[in-house]
């Protein structure tokens, strides 16, 4: 399975959900490939934030090896899931499908803790609190997924 993480920057949000959903794919032996990206193009090439980092880190998680891209429309062909993380992003990502397709691989993923709510996941980069929060968040919806899949 290939599953894309998707927030504004990439570098809070998508880059902790990718890490999370790797480190737990690697656990359970998976063959999963995770990544993630932007919807904006600020942060091409960046390191995650440094509080991404360390909350990861806290957790047993290293993101220290990913770089923040942007999204693009190629990503519908590249991954069988896509996961955003709030309704603004959705809005984003689905401008770039090409029919029913793509849109069925596109889901908040908070939906997998919240189905139906369309929760979205707090952007932490304005609170430096906020980090833990949302770590403790993604963690609960990477389970839900997988334990769904397996």
């Amino acid at each position: 399975m290939k599953i894309l993480m998707v927030c504004l920057g990439n570098i809070c949000r998508s880059p902790l959900a990718e890490g999370i959903m790797q480190h737990k794919a690697n656990e359970l032996g998976l063959d999963w490939t995770v990544d993630s990206a932007g919807t904006g193009y600020w942060h091409v090439g960046d390191l995650p934030d440094n509080r991404s980092i360390a909350i990861a880190r806290q957790y047993g998680v290293d993101i220290t090896g990913q770089r923040a891209r942007q999204f693009t429309a190629a990503d519908f062909e590249r991954f069988d899931k896509i996961f955003v993380m709030d309704t603004q992003n959705l809005r984003d990502v689905l401008r770039h499908a090409a029919g029913e397709a793509h849109w069925s691989k596109v889901e908040l993923i908070l939906n997998q803790v919240h189905p139906g709510e369309n929760r979205s996941v707090p952007d932490p980069y304005y609170d430096d609190n906020g980090f833990d929060r949302v770590f403790r968040m993604l963690d609960e919806a990477c389970e839900a997924f997988i334990r769904q899949q397996v």
